[in-house]
């Protein structure tokens, strides 16, 4: 039920933000015929010494904000039938003074279609963008279960730096495997194209590799391999990769990626550090110290939370890191995923602007369960 209702509530989001947007193009519409409209009233009202006609030019310059071409050249027409109208009222016609001002609505009418038609063009182009990257991102990042075993309630969040293509080289993966469930959240070096491809590298060796190897540590040795293969220079990828078991703890192994949030069902919350530093995947070459796993609490009512350097690393228009220890209070809701759609928000309040880098989230809560009445007799 709950999983239900935090459903509905993001679809009536969504609705309540496109009638919101409806609502600004329905007034950015009827906005040049208002600005005309008022001209021509202030114009009667003051003669024909105000000089007000050259200031209809404002409603096709207006129409091309949010106005197809049609529309725009129809406030055109309408600008000019305006300064007809009133200028025969005034007696002012045929004027050096008025030829020039028709000129010049002739002139913002015929860039305001042009301008307006360069604009439906990016428009076009934008969606294409658009579409193609979602369906790019649906193969790349697949939705995650709600749930991963159980009582063990899942949620995501990803804000892409680049708004136009909504996926960028952050990564996270959850799969449930006869070895327990495993987690990735990763984050490729670089941006754009090249970091998209080597993050679905890394997302297809690690669904192929959590299933095949009954050690974490294998996992992370196939993804290094699936790297060794593929990358070129010096590329990397940071990554966290855990393991759900039976037990009350997660296995992690931690390969240069900013340590996971832990939060107790008390309240406590504190960055589980790995006991040594290791070197991101893709850099095996240096022979460096192998990621041991470590084990972190996970009891009932506790959480983790996996995330990327995006979000400890965005900053205010000040210069201030987004503090992600003070706000993990924002965590504590009733639905895992409305609790981290509260600390997007906070994270986005805190920037005030577009991200600079690409953040991903994931959390993972351990359900307190109570046991049933049968069970109980």
């Amino acid at each position: 039920m709950a999983s239900l209702g935090s459903t509905r509530t993001r679809a009536f989001l969504r609705l309540l933000a496109s009638i919101g947007t409806s609502r600004t193009q329905d007034t950015l519409k009827l906005l040049p015929f208002v600005v005309m409209g008022a001209v021509a009233v202030v114009d009667l009202a003051s003669g024909p010494t105000a000089g007000l006609l050259s200031m209809l030019a404002l409603g096709p310059a207006f129409a091309s904000v949010a106005c197809g071409l049609a529309r725009t050249t129809l406030v055109g027409a309408v600008a000019l039938a305006l300064f007809v109208a009133l200028g025969l009222y005034n007696d002012i016609l045929w004027t050096s003074r008025t030829n020039i001002t028709m000129i010049a609505i002739l002139g913002v009418t015929v860039a305001s279609v042009l301008a307006s038609a360069g604009r439906l063009r990016h428009e076009r182009q934008l969606a294409d963008v658009r579409s193609v990257a979602e369906a790019a991102q649906r193969v790349l990042l697949r939705p995650v279960p709600r749930r991963a075993g159980p009582g063990i309630g899942v949620a995501v969040s990803y804000t892409s730096a680049t708004a136009e293509a909504r996926i960028g080289g952050d990564l996270y993966e959850v799969v449930t495997t006869p070895h327990g469930v495993r987690v990735i959240v990763g984050d490729v070096q670089g941006k754009g194209l090249e970091a998209v491809e080597t993050a679905a590298v890394v997302l297809g060796a690690f669904r192929e590799a959590a299933h095949d190897e009954s050690r974490l540590q294998g996992v992370v040795v196939r993804l290094e391999n699936a790297l060794t293969r593929e990358l070129s220079g010096e590329q990397f990828v940071t990554a966290v990769l855990a393991e759900i078991g039976a037990g009350s703890t997660i296995t992690v192994i931690n390969c240069g990626h900013p340590s996971p949030m832990v939060l107790s069902a008390d309240g406590k919350s504190w960055f589980a550090d790995p006991p040594d530093e290791a070197l991101p995947l893709g850099m095996s070459s240096l022979k460096a110290i192998e990621p041991m796993p470590y084990h972190i609490p996970f009891e009932p009512g506790g959480q983790v939370l996996f995330y990327t350097d995006g979000v400890i690393e965005a900053r205010n228009g000040r210069g201030a890191f987004y503090p992600l220890s003070s706000r993990a209070h924002l965590l504590n809701g009733s639905d895992p995923q409305l609790s981290l759609d509260a600390l997007r928000a906070d994270l986005l309040r805190h920037v005030g602007r577009p991200l600079g880098d690409d953040a991903a989230m994931l959390l993972l809560r351990h359900r307190v369960t109570y046991p049933t009445a049968s069970a109980a007799a």
